[in-house]
């Protein structure tokens, strides 16, 4: 049984297809977003709502507490069990995300130095072994925007997302880890956060965040294009090609 990995840049859709993909297959979600690890930051990290969720378990969501030690190799060690525990379940597991060193660390089977590996900001190319070929029976499938659809897209995403829930949980967040904390430098929350304080207007702070994920979305992009792995589909295209896929390898 394949593990599907969908990924993509920020705001490109993940989320919504991965969920239809695993209602059609009877699958589970396991998330490759190192942002979506942390307790408590829900709205400015994107995460599916429950009802968004649509019963589909999700896995690799609020792991730990903001700021407290989560590796690359954490998470490697975190989703290898979640992929067994799931296929012994004969479920589907799904792998959703746009982080886009856990999903090498898993599929290129890393080796990092030390018991616990070094922090995702922090890994050098050294502590990884070469990427050499996939160690395992993954299916990449990326999702592809043009560069006008996904601006859009991340435009109207932020125009969403600043409402009083975001402004409620910046406030808690704040109250209860201190703006020090690293995990609040989420951009969102930051920008939200300054926006509350009266250093920017709404727009500006609309504006400023667009640029932060926009640029995140670049880095993701050129991060995925080394991967020659990757089958890229336009986002409508990418539940027909996966359920397709799946249905030939069980009737092979």
């Amino acid at each position: 049984m394949q593990t599907i990995i969908i990924l993509g840049p920020t705001g490109s859709g993940k989320t919504g297809v991965s969920i239809e993909i695993a209602k059609a297959i009877d699958g589970e979600i396991i998330s490759a977003d190192s942002r979506a690890i942390y307790r408590g930051m829900d709205i400015g990290t994107a995460k599916p709502t429950r009802e968004e969720m649509q019963g589909v378990p999700h896995w690799g969501l609020d792991l730990v507490e903001p700021g407290e030690r989560f590796t690359v190799a954490d998470w490697k060690a975190y989703a290898k069990a979640k992929i067994l525990d799931i296929k012994a379940r004969n479920k589907v597991p799904i792998i959703v995300g746009g982080t886009g060193l856990y999903i090498d660390a898993l599929i290129y089977d890393y080796q990092f130095k030390g018991p616990t590996g070094q922090k995702i900001g922090d890994v050098e190319q050294k502590t990884c072994s070469d990427r050499t070929g996939i160690k395992g029976d993954y299916l990449l499938v990326g999702i592809k925007w043009s560069t006008p659809e996904l601006r859009a897209r991340l435009n109207k995403r932020i125009v969403r997302m600043f409402t009083p829930k975001l402004y409620s949980e910046t406030k808690k967040l704040v109250q209860k880890y201190g703006w020090e904390n690293g995990a609040m430098k989420s951009n969102i929350y930051e920008y939200a956060w300054q926006y509350l304080q009266g250093e920017l207007s709404l727009e500006a702070a609309r504006q400023q965040c667009f640029y932060e994920d926009w640029h995140l979305a670049k880095r993701q992009i050129t991060w995925f294009k080394r991967n020659d792995n990757i089958i890229w589909l336009p986002l409508d295209k990418v539940c027909p090609f996966v359920l397709k896929y799946i249905h030939n390898e069980q009737n092979c």
